[in-house]
């Protein structure tokens, strides 16, 4: 059968079991498309995604996430722009925008609940991040149950949520930080620096982490923050970022905050720099030591900006990685 005749036939077909469909459904009387239409909902996803592992729950909870109207020199800052949109296009991705999404996590160890970042809180809750609160609740949670709230980093995105106005979110958390990153992130004299980002970054500190130095503990790489939960040092990202092995009953768990900012391209291409890494080459060795890990040893693995619920696991492709979404593995 010719292409032309075949496609004749797949659209007669279509259309034909199209028509008796509504044919049925009204008993046979034709129906105009305002009669059948119902009315649009507007876009939705889930809010938070729940699984085991080991003795542990782990909850990733949907902050929200802010449409970005350029993807270079965002990623592939080192890169030619057009080698940068070819490899866009290869995987099904536009070259003029992109969307980045938010995902704190909670681990419930069964004698403490502790949170992993506190997601945009005020500061975008009008652009479409800022959502943590709000998804909390859906997740079954209360502020007031958060025991531990863990800061993976000083980013604004990750420590803006702490506070809403003058008000922890968090009552009877306590909280824990890095010491190189608190150190650093804390000083005043960042909110003179010639960068403007880097003014923005140091103001959301003051206003949001600081505030809450007396009930934070301060640790350096390779400390638990609780039985089970220990920090591997993951600096380049920003000066004292940190990721989180978890491990329970034989089972084992990465949280890799912000080592990757791309699920595709900061994995395929682990070299290409990233504008939001503060120390770029650092960040890339960081990104290969950790996408390596979770590779060989194939270990589930929720990341900051991976599409929510953020949860999946790292496979070696060629001289990169890829992202593989979770399915129904960690639901058996």
């Amino acid at each position: 059968m010719s292409r032309e005749k075949f496609e004749i036939t797949r659209r007669g077909v279509v259309a034909g079991f199209a028509g008796i469909a509504a044919a049925g459904a009204t008993g046979g009387r034709l129906v105009s498309p305002a009669q059948a239409a119902a009315p649009m909902l507007g876009r939705s996803r889930p809010a938070h995604y729940r699984f085991k592992i080991g003795d542990f729950e782990v909850t990733t909870i949907y902050d929200g996430a802010l449409a970005i109207p350029k993807v270079h020199p965002i990623f592939g800052k080192n890169q030619k722009i057009e080698d940068v949109q070819a490899f866009l296009l290869k995987n099904h991705l536009p070259t003029d925008k992109m969307t980045i999404s938010f995902t704190p996590v909670i681990v419930n160890t069964g004698r403490e609940v502790v949170m992993f970042d506190a997601g945009y809180g005020e500061e975008r809750r009008d652009k479409g991040a800022g959502l943590m609160a709000a998804t909390l609740a859906t997740a079954g949670y209360t502020p007031e149950q958060i025991d531990v709230v863990v800061i993976t980093h000083c980013h604004p995105d990750h420590v803006s949520g702490l506070m809403e106005g003058d008000r922890p979110v968090f009552p009877n958390a306590r909280y824990v930080t890095g010491e190189v990153e608190y150190n650093f992130w804390s000083r005043k004299e960042l909110l003179n620096d010639a960068n403007k980002g880097m003014v923005r970054r140091a103001k959301a500190v003051q206003s949001n982490v600081v505030p809450l130095a007396e009930k934070m503990k301060f640790i350096r790489a390779g400390a638990d923050v609780v039985t089970g939960i220990t920090s591997v040092p993951a600096f380049g990202h920003t000066p004292g970022h940190m990721v989180f092995h978890i491990e329970s009953a034989g089972k084992r768990f990465m949280i890799f905050a912000d080592t990757t900012n791309h699920y595709v391209v900061s994995l395929a291409k682990p070299d290409w720099h990233c504008v939001f890494d503060m120390d770029a080459e650092a960040a890339v060795k960081t990104r290969k030591k950790i996408l390596d890990m979770l590779a060989t040893d194939r270990i589930p693995a929720a990341g900051y900006h991976m599409p929510f619920p953020a949860v999946g696991y790292v496979e070696k492709m060629g001289a990169g990685y890829r992202w593989v979404p979770a399915s129904y593995q960690l639901d058996l």
